[in-house]
């Protein structure tokens, strides 16, 4: 059995790890790199660690952009196998790589314009909406907790991750032709943190041999717990007492729907003034519906809401904003709003159009409710460089930032720790992904301390046997 480690290797995007076992290539994620336009664009164009079309078949943990959003362009370059995915990482990844496409194009778009007049050669999109939606036809879903073979000596299992909608570990039980001894692979993919306001907890899996985990935020503890819905009224009291807007920098799946169900708690509690908010993208919005149609990855509060016949994510003074020319309208709108828009990273979308109308003004609020990568806008709006370039034009950042990493959808230190010790079996070599290097290093060493089996982090394009 080998593994090829492909993407989230010394970073936290691009997951995509390669399983060779009884002639099978499996791939784990297909995610995109998320940084900079030129370096993610050269390292998101190419495969360069396997072959495309010798890849037998795809397990998909959830739908976030950085785990599914290359799917389209591997199709494209000759992978004609099954994309396994739960039934709600499928639904999500309909709207998200067809949106993802769309970006992509864009993308292009922007800087053939700059190319243009440079002289400079014209370059094409990653992929297109036809990709994706070729795609979408490969995908086979599978309920959680429910086995299916995939391949000789091959089943998998898919585990509730507690991370977004649909999110999962994925369990292979495998009968290894090399040595005829039954062993156990977990991939955790992304770890929830428990206790979360929309879905379910993560599960502890049984009798794992191998684990490949993701170590985010190794090292580092959230300031608060998942439920902190006194902290986020006393940030929009603070915020709207300065008489300005408050914009939130949200990635359209999970954390959109998780801030809209927490709003409208506080305002049925009267813990928040009534004031418009509004949800500007067409992402969101659909990600949004997809959430009501899958009440089976709800915890129990959020199912009673929904037995009650309540929108969990919807109330009086929300509006969804899907048109381009409503966008346009909410950027040059006066007064008090709060504004939720993609991406969390603020690296695309509409985001960018109303943090250029704000960020100088210091009466506004800036508010991150998740991770962002390194170098990326979001990551330089947190880190409070006076001045980000915005479009390609500098700006100086003079609005309010306030950071909740309650709202985080990754695990913190404690609850990496808790949920590896939750987990049974001997763990005889563990590897750590998806987290920058101090992260990995932190977590890895704490692993140490208490675990007999092995422990490494995974190093970009190094492959492992055992």
């Amino acid at each position: 059995m080998k593994l090829k480690f492909c993407g989230a290797a010394g970073t936290t995007t691009g997951s995509q790890h390669l399983l060779e076992v009884n002639g099978m290539k499996i791939l784990l994620d297909c995610g995109l790199y998320q940084g900079h336009r030129d370096d993610a664009r050269q390292i998101n164009c190419c495969f360069p660690h396997f072959d495309p079309a010798e890849i037998d078949c795809v397990i998909l943990s959830h739908a976030h952009i950085d785990h599914s959003g290359n799917l389209p362009n591997l199709v494209a370059k000759g992978f004609e196998g099954n994309i396994y995915a739960t039934f709600a990482t499928r639904d999500l990844c309909q709207v998200m790589l067809t949106d993802s496409a769309k970006i992509q194009k864009s993308d292009a778009d922007w800087v053939n314009k700059k190319n243009k007049k440079k002289g400079l050669p014209l370059i094409e999109p990653l992929y297109t909406a036809l990709d994706a939606d070729r795609a979408m036809k490969q995908f086979v879903n599978i309920g959680d907790g429910r086995e299916m073979m995939i391949g000789n000596g091959i089943t998998l299992k898919f585990l509730d991750a507690g991370h977004i909608l649909g999110s999962a570990q994925i369990l292979l039980t495998i009968k290894d032709e090399e040595d005829g001894k039954t062993k156990k692979f977990l991939f955790s993919g992304d770890v929830g943190r428990g206790n979360n306001d929309i879905i379910k907890d993560p599960e502890a899996a049984d009798h794992v041999d191998f684990l490949l985990m993701e170590s985010t935020y190794g090292g580092r503890e959230h300031e608060l717990g998942t439920r902190a819905s006194e902290e986020i009224a006393e940030i929009v009291n603070r915020a709207l007492d300065r008489g300005g807007k408050i914009i939130i920098p949200c990635f359209a799946v999970e954390r959109t729907q998780q801030i809209l169900y927490v709003l409208h708690q506080l305002l049925e509690e009267g813990k928040i003034p009534e004031v418009p908010v509004f949800v500007d993208s067409p992402l969101a919005v659909n990600a949004t519906e997809i959430f009501r149609l899958h009440p089976e990855c709800f915890n129990d509060d959020v199912y009673t809401f929904l037995q009650e016949k309540r929108n969990p994510f919807g109330f009086e003074g929300l509006t969804l904003i899907r048109s381009v020319e409503h966008s346009k309208k909410l950027n040059a709108r006066e007064g008090q709003s709060i504004i939720i828009s993609a991406s969390g990273m603020c690296e695309a979308g509409r985001i960018l159009h109303h943090l250029r109308n704000s960020i100088a003004d210091p009466k506004n609020t800036i508010l991150f409710v998740g991770y962002c990568a390194q170098n990326t806008l979001g990551w330089k709006i947190r880190h409070g460089h006076e001045t980000v370039n915005i479009f390609g034009q500098p700006h100086e950042l003079k609005a309010k930032v306030e950071i909740m990493d309650s709202f985080s959808g990754h695990a913190d230190h404690s609850e990496l720790m808790d949920y590896f010790h939750k987990m049974g079996g001997p763990k005889k070599k563990v590897w750590l992904v998806h987290g920058e290097p101090r992260r990995s290093q932190a977590l890895c060493m704490a692993l140490e301390e208490v675990h007999d089996g092995e422990v490494n982090i995974a190093q970009l394009g190094e492959t492992v046997s055992f």
